[in-house]
């Protein structure tokens, strides 16, 4: 018999990732907030919390978003309970994603060394 590369979590990980990015754009265009998407959604073992990380297109306004997002996060959890094929969805937890902004950060600091003859 084959073994499992992945994890139960994983595979609830993946399919809310689709589901919660849908709901993310569709929140941002209807409430007015800045251009966010789901870069990642890491769900507990016991599927009790998934924490939704997210990018903004304005980084600036990165913590009005993030802040709207769980206070929408009951309704996109009611949303997700009539869509899904699961018997419990995780309660959501949305937390802003730094990666993108510290990646363009490094980016800028080398493409600085090397306009300096450094690298």
């Amino acid at each position: 018999m084959p073994s499992r590369d992945f994890k139960r979590s994983d595979r609830i990980s993946a399919m809310l990732r689709r589901e919660v990015g849908v709901l993310v754009h569709a929140a941002a265009r209807d409430h007015g907030l800045p251009s966010a998407s789901v870069s990642d959604v890491e769900a507990t073992k016991d599927l009790d919390v998934a924490t939704v990380w997210v990018t903004v297109l304005q980084p600036e306004r990165a913590t009005e978003a993030v802040k709207a997002l769980n206070e929408l996060a009951g309704e996109f959890r009611r949303e997700l309970s009539r869509t899904l094929r699961i018997r419990r969805v995780p309660e959501l937890r949305f937390k802003y994603d730094k990666s993108v902004e510290q990646g363009e950060r490094i980016e800028s600091l080398l493409q600085q060394e090397k306009d300096q003859g450094r690298l």
